[in-house]
């Protein structure tokens, strides 16, 4: 099924979007979820999670790539998660190292939120990761989208981890600097 007729289902309150959107999404959502919670009970209850928060959230929001959406609503359903203390006792060891990794230059002084919408902040990391390569654009969304280990980004490109580790390094320092300029930060 399309997923504009899925979508019309969700705005028609027929309740088989939800059926709909597993059948096409399970396989999709289930990876992200996994990849920052580690462990598949966790998981399944995220996926369900994140089906109910897509029936709450369409309507009144229609969004352009339900794709993208559920990705968005499953991977903020789980970091949820994984900020409870629960959760950190049983795993999510990467998801703390890649918030280790920027947490230095997110704490400033002036919090982000109050300078600027969080929409205008990404709208400018969107603007940052259009201007890099895709190589260097794809290595940061599976590091700090999709939660991915540095053996697992390093086996996918055929690089060596020291290679994927100072690649990030230096994206991380081109962004920081990026929205130092632009007074993000």
């Amino acid at each position: 099924m399309e997923d504009q007729q899925i979508i019309e289902m969700y705005l028609k309150r027929n309740e088989d979007a939800i059926s709909q959107t597993e059948r096409k999404y399970t396989k999709y959502c289930r990876s992200i979820a996994i990849r920052i919670l580690h462990i598949h009970e966790d998981a399944d209850e995220a996926l369900n999670d994140t089906w109910l928060a897509a029936w709450n959230s369409i309507p009144p929001h229609i969004p352009e790539r339900l794709q993208t959406f559920l990705g968005r609503l499953t991977r903020n359903i789980s970091l949820k998660r994984v900020r409870s203390e629960k959760t950190m006792k049983r795993g999510a060891n990467e998801v703390r190292v890649v918030f280790e990794e920027v947490a230095d230059w997110l704490q400033s002084e002036q919090n982000v939120e109050q300078q600027v919408s969080e929409q205008a902040l990404a709208d400018e990391i969107n603007r940052f990761l259009e201007s890099i390569s895709d190589i260097e654009r794809n290595v940061f969304v599976r590091r700090y989208w999709y939660m991915q280990s540095i053996t697992e980004i390093a086996d996918y490109h055929s690089f060596s981890e020291s290679k994927v580790k100072s690649m990030l390094f230096r994206i991380r320092k081109k962004l920081y600097d990026r929205l130092k300029k632009e007074n993000y930060l």
